[in-house]
């Protein structure tokens, strides 16, 4: 795919050559600059026989944590070929094929949740419910040596309940979740421990729940900005340290003591969460989940420094993951209205499960690969993570752009290898010497304007650029000057700058005398 059709295009009036028709309804709102997403092609990927709750990189390898017990190669059907895998696996991050490390995580619930490497990568942290970790027992937490695959001596705190978030610092490692205490001492939903285990005096009592009737109040997600002191968490709570005025499923604390020091008053509404939690450096980012009516379900950047709200969107659709990579901000959900975020779509009947969108001003950007529910829960994506340029994604999907595929896959920058479905096209001479050719507009997963070649009697004739997307195709058309009495082949083609679809047609037209 060329850069220059990936970028952002506004268009504000119908300007296409020899074309009469109306602007895209629903684009973006204003122009921006030239960001650019990876493809919307999925690499072969290797899958899993369950969810895909959680994923980490560290030194050349993706990690998946979840409640699976196989792996399959691409392509492959349930139950065939498949690689004994219990809640964890491990990848080469940048064949995709899979890796000896296997230790299986086992007891509890067995499921792994939370995945997270240490700043140097030689620990990856683990979070979950488990009661074994390979044959080490195992209190709900494990750390891996990423050399050699093997569960780590060092780290083996007590937690009480499962461990939803991880985040880790050069000297620290905060754990969220629905625990009540670590290393036999109170710590409720939230806690730092020292890379040898030891347990901090940073101390916050989250409590109580965002969402009715919940059964797993607690910490879903964290980040922490040591360079500021701060840690960010979010979940379903209602109460940090006693309840500060404001505090609702998503508090800013002193990563030291787990003193209150951002409230984010009136950002997350009643019955909704954050589900995903992180930061570049200078923003934060959060995906949120409502249940019912009113609530808020979109993603929000904010400023790490001061705490301070950059934008949110108002997509429906529960938020699962998000990922700022190079300018946009990609995200899982089920998405199925965002009328009223620039560049999204009206309620429609599928849901969208993976977007795009401009870090700067949360334009959603023509990036549309598409899973389904799936299974479980039937959310669809649940983790994203970014290695070596490779977007990885796990859920609970059993599908990847309409074809089987199960827990994983990735994205990258390049190939672009999908091209733009070729619309029908009809013809008609009303008056002498004139022959109209009409047609919907195509859309492709990956850009905005796609470019229409029309072809007279096997020579190009015209071409016509257009911006479209799946739920918006606006009606084109071409009128040729041709002699009274004449008749001629036309055909049309699409093309995205790297890939032309097959050419539609012939259309056979005599031009009226």
């Amino acid at each position: 795919m060329r850069q220059r059709n990936r970028s952002v295009h506004l268009l504000l009036t119908a300007a296409v050559l020899g074309a009469a028709s109306t602007a895209l309804a629903a684009g973006p709102a204003r122009a921006t600059d030239e960001t650019t997403t990876l493809t919307a092609d999925p690499l072969r990927t290797w899958q899993t026989d369950g969810v895909v709750w959680s994923l980490a990189y560290a030194k050349g390898v993706v990690y998946a944590g979840g409640s699976f017990s196989h792996i399959r190669p691409p392509g492959a059907a349930p139950g065939a070929h498949e690689l004994a895998r219990t809640n964890f696996a491990a990848f080469d991050a940048r064949t995709g094929q899979p890796l000896p490390c296997a230790p299986a995580f086992t007891g509890g619930k067995g499921s792994v949740r939370a995945l997270r490497a240490s700043p140097d990568g030689s620990l990856l942290y683990i979070g979950g419910s488990f009661g074994k970790a390979g044959p080490a027992g195992r209190s709900n937490t494990a750390a891996l040596n990423t050399d050699d695959c093997t569960i780590a001596t060092s780290w083996k705190p007590t937690v009480s309940s499962t461990v939803r978030a991880i985040d880790v610092t050069a000297d620290t490692v905060y754990l969220g979740g629905g625990f009540t205490a670590v290393q036999g001492r109170t710590r409720e939903r939230i806690a730092a421990l020292r890379p040898n285990g030891e347990l901090l005096p940073f101390q916050a009592t989250v409590r109580g729940s965002s969402v009715p009737n919940d059964p797993l109040p607690g910490v879903n997600a964290l980040t922490v900005a040591p360079q500021l002191n701060k840690v960010i968490i979010g979940g379903r709570f209602t109460s940090v340290n006693g309840s500060p005025p404001g505090v609702h499923a998503l508090a800013g604390l002193d990563a030291t003591t787990g003193k209150v020091v951002d409230t984010f008053k009136g950002w997350i509404p009643r019955r909704s969460a954050v589900k995903a939690l992180t930061h570049d450096g200078t923003r934060f980012y959060l995906g949120a989940e409502g249940t019912g009516g009113g609530v808020f379900d979109g993603r929000i950047a904010g400023r790490l420094a001061d705490g301070s709200q950059l934008w949110k969107d108002t997509c429906l659709g529960a938020t699962q993951a998000v990922l700022p990579y190079r300018g946009v901000l990609y995200s899982g959900s089920h998405a199925h209205n965002c009328s009223g975020t620039p560049g999204g779509f009206p309620e429609i009947r599928n849901r969208q499960h993976f977007l795009a969108q401009s870090i700067e001003d949360k334009t959603l950007l023509p990036w549309f690969p598409d899973t389904n529910d799936g299974i479980g829960e039937r959310i669809g994506p649940r983790a994203l993570a970014m290695a070596d340029g490779i977007l990885w994604a796990g859920g609970e999907f059993t599908t990847v752009n309409e074809a089987p595929q199960q827990g994983l896959t990735r994205f990258a920058a390049a190939p672009d290898t999908g091209a733009p479905q070729v619309p029908l096209m009809s013809g008609t001479s009303r008056s002498p010497g004139r022959v109209t050719l009409t047609w919907k507009a195509s859309w492709d997963r990956d850009d905005g304007v796609l470019t229409y070649k029309i072809y007279r009697d096997g020579a190009q004739l015209a071409s016509l650029k257009r911006d479209s997307r799946y739920w918006n195709r606006p009606d084109m058309s071409y009128t040729d000057s041709v002699g009274p009495g004449s008749r001629h082949r036309y055909s049309l083609e699409v093309t995205d700058g790297t890939n032309v679809s097959g050419r539609n047609g012939p259309v056979y037209v005599t031009a009226r005398k």
